[in-house]
């Protein structure tokens, strides 16, 4: 009942803002035109379109606000006027009353909000689906003034969650059952991966700790800058964290003005972007523009500035593997190369033909390379995509729909940056060295160092080890000698291929010492 209520409200929304002449205005077919004008007939729609599209998605919850969202960043798939408005949904969602945020603090925290803070302004700065945020000025432990942020999570978000959640698993199960094409894009697991997301999201304790773990990840490489997070004032309700200035990235102009050097400024976000996903498998996946800012001070002019933790990606070191070799084979153009790892992955059944896989990536991709960003149609790249992954049976892999949501967001910022930005030769020589560190002595090293208070553990042991097996009564079978004398052969060429390594190493930095040596004369 509380489903059918829920669409019934869905619904409603839809017909009370015209969205339903917004999606049939765009079809050719004549009933369905004439359609269109009967459900216009006493109903007055003067507001734009895109503000009314903009005010359906405020009134159906925060899940249909974060849709719109990711939409803000594709200009190119939208005409201007629906996203500027989508546009507003990134920082301008109506906020909840201040009392209400007063309350939610001191509930978290057990005082008054004037006892936590020497001051607090009641006006929220920003207003997001989830929570909004307030500035502060904190007393630390050392009593040193710190001007904060403090997020406050919005009331009552965990049961709007659960609804729409429960109908988007209705909804999925339904397309699964009634279409072929449903099942192969695993509609149920893609929703579970959003379900486990964004009730993440709503603990902002969980949150901080995204944010403290990327501030780790991104101390050493000079070209963004995360907030810090004060952890005697961090509650799953309420987060205080470090206030950081600058501009939002969406204000281009007024970063010209600044001097920033926006081309620079692009390839630095794909650097970032690519560095988290590759070097950390842990990247920030809603990076939309009201969650990324620059600074402009002195000291750290043209960084970004990254906001909101509440959904971060994390990928294992097959995924990490597994997209570099595609990402340089596809930057080769080695389309063979991407068939094979498709169908050794096991994304495609295993009786694909490499040749046939080939030739329909191949057909896709290689009309779109050496293009600008601007000149390229990712609406038709897409949809040709789509129609080829559905020749070959191709699985989608719930476990990467937050990076591709991401790559879209990134390619979006390039886009408003730098139009003529071309993402994959920027990206390239950066995988290109990501792919050498994998398979060079530097990923032998850090294993051997890893792998080594194991064995320094186990040695000792050897001796006893060896010596109770082969005191057991004659009774073993042939099966587990076999295995065991197969092990051995096995170290045997492991310490053999190790050895000629280092040796084929040495002997190639002593060539080019060599050569170096008589090129000086």
């Amino acid at each position: 009942m509380r489903r059918a209520l829920r669409v019934l409200f869905i619904l409603g929304v839809v017909v009370r803002f015209g969205l339903d002449q917004l999606a049939m205005d765009q079809l050719r077919h004549p009933v369905l035109r004439a359609l269109t004008r009967l459900l216009a007939v006493g109903r007055r729609l003067q507001a734009p379109r895109g503000q009314r599209l903009r005010e359906a998605l405020e009134h159906l919850g925060p899940i249909f606000v974060k849709f719109g969202q990711v939409l803000s960043t594709r200009r190119d798939l939208l005409p201007p006027d629906i996203a500027d408005e989508l546009a507003l949904l990134q920082d301008r969602v109506p906020p909840f009353p201040p009392e209400v945020a007063v309350a939610t603090i001191e509930r978290a925290f057990g005082r008054k909000v004037d006892e936590v803070f020497t001051s607090f302004e009641r006006e929220p700065v920003a207003s997001a689906s989830i929570a909004q945020v307030h500035f502060a000025t904190l007393r630390t432990r050392d009593g040193q003034l710190r001007e904060v942020a403090v997020k406050v999570l919005r009331p009552g978000m965990l049961t709007v969650i659960d609804k729409d959640l429960a109908l988007m698993r209705t909804m999925a199960a339904w397309v699964e059952r009634l279409s072929a094409d449903g099942r192969r894009l695993k509609p149920r697991e893609v929703v579970a991966e959003f379900d486990k997301y964004l009730h993440d999201e709503l603990d902002l304790v969980r949150e901080a700790a995204n944010a403290a773990q990327l501030r780790r990840n991104m101390d050493g490489l000079g070209l963004v800058l995360v907030p810090e997070m004060f952890w005697d004032f961090c509650h799953p309700e309420v987060m205080v964290m470090e206030r950081m200035f600058g501009v939002p990235i969406s204000q281009v102009d007024r970063l010209r003005e600044a001097g920033v050097d926006m081309k620079a400024l692009a390839r630095d976000g794909v650097t970032i972007f690519f560095t988290q996903v590759f070097r950390d498998g842990f990247f920030h996946a809603d990076m939309h523009p009201g969650n990324i800012q620059v600074s402009l001070a002195p000291a750290t002019f043209g960084r970004y500035i990254s906001l909101d933790f509440g959904i971060i990606g994390t990928l294992t070191e097959f995924d990490k593997e597994y997209l570099a070799q595609n990402f340089t084979a596809f930057f080769r153009r080695d389309y063979k190369r991407v068939a094979e790892l498709h169908i050794e992955s096991g994304w495609v059944p295993p009786q694909t033909r490499v040749d046939e896989l080939e030739s329909a990536i191949r057909s896709v991709c290689e009309p779109y390379f050496d293009r600008p960003l601007k000149e390229i149609s990712l609406g038709m790249v897409l949809m040709r995509l789509f129609q080829t992954s559905r020749r070959f049976n191709v699985e989608i892999q719930p476990q990467l729909v937050l990076l591709q949501k991401t790559l879209l967001n990134i390619e979006g910022l390039g886009r408003e940056l730098d139009p003529d930005l071309d993402l994959w030769s920027t990206a390239r020589p950066f995988l290109e060295r990501w792919m050498l560190d994998q398979v060079g002595p530097g990923r032998f090293w850090r294993e051997l160092k890893d792998q080594a208070p194991r064995y320094a553990k186990l040695l000792p042991d050897l001796p006893r080890l060896l010596t109770d097996y082969l005191r057991q009564p004659p009774g073993i079978s042939r099966r587990d000698l076999q295995q065991l004398l197969e092990e051995q052969r096995r170290t045997h060429r492991l310490l053999q291929s190790v050895v000629y390594t280092g040796l084929g190493f040495a002997l190639g930095a002593m060539a080019m010492l060599v050569l170096g040596h008589f090129s000086q004369y």
